[in-house]
């Protein structure tokens, strides 16, 4: 059986790839914020662990309980919007710090403490969750702090698959599109607004 870790897998479409994951027989380990995230993750029947992505403590204690399993794929999921409305003039530095601790860092340090589980396994992928507005070509400037941390996560990805190419590591960053989340809103389009049809295109 292949097992994928999905961190953020209490919302959103961390908990619809989880979901689709579990459905198709997958073995599938969730990081979740809360007991309640926890809850409906287990719903599913996955295995759920309440980490902080931005607590380098938590994730070394995510990877000492996993230290013999095999992970096929890590998909780095988790992520935040910060502050809404954050516009030159207008910038909330807290809240943009914590947009990249999560978004950014938070997946930098899952890749690096589970590097040794994905590379035991036999698929080898690590999947990061970027976003259309991490794209400099085609940035018009609006949501900021979101659109930067997922340029950087678009360049750490580039950068471990030059790294891990050798170990036969595959890295890549998908954009899921705009779907109705709590982070997409209701005015989301893509895929039909369908966070499923989102997943399963994953």
């Amino acid at each position: 059986m292949s097992t994928i870790l999905v961190s953020g897998a209490g919302r959103g479409l961390g908990l619809e790839l989880a979901r689709q994951y579990t459905q198709d027989g997958w073995r599938v380990i969730g990081t979740v914020r809360d007991a309640a995230a926890r809850k409906r993750l287990e719903r599913f029947g996955a295995q759920a662990h309440i980490v902080d992505v931005t607590r380098l403590e938590h994730i070394e204690a995510l990877a000492k309980q996993l230290k013999d399993e095999a992970l096929d794929v890590l998909f780095c999921s988790a992520g935040i919007i910060g502050k809404r409305g954050m516009a030159l003039g207008k910038f909330d530095y807290a809240s943009w710090e914590e947009v990249l601790r999560v978004n950014l860092l938070g997946a930098a340090a899952l890749a690096e403490a589970l590097l040794d589980n994905v590379v035991a396994s036999e698929r080898k992928l690590i999947a990061m969750m970027s976003s259309r507005l991490g794209s400099i070509t085609e940035s018009s400037g609006e949501t900021l702090p979101y659109a930067t941390s997922k340029a950087a996560l678009n360049m750490l990805v580039k950068g471990l698959a030059a790294t891990l190419a050798p170990k036969g590591v595959i890295c890549v960053a998908l954009s899921p599109g705009w779907v109705r989340t709590d982070m997409g809103g209701a005015s989301a389009r893509d895929f039909g607004g369908r966070p499923a049809q989102s997943a399963r295109a994953a």
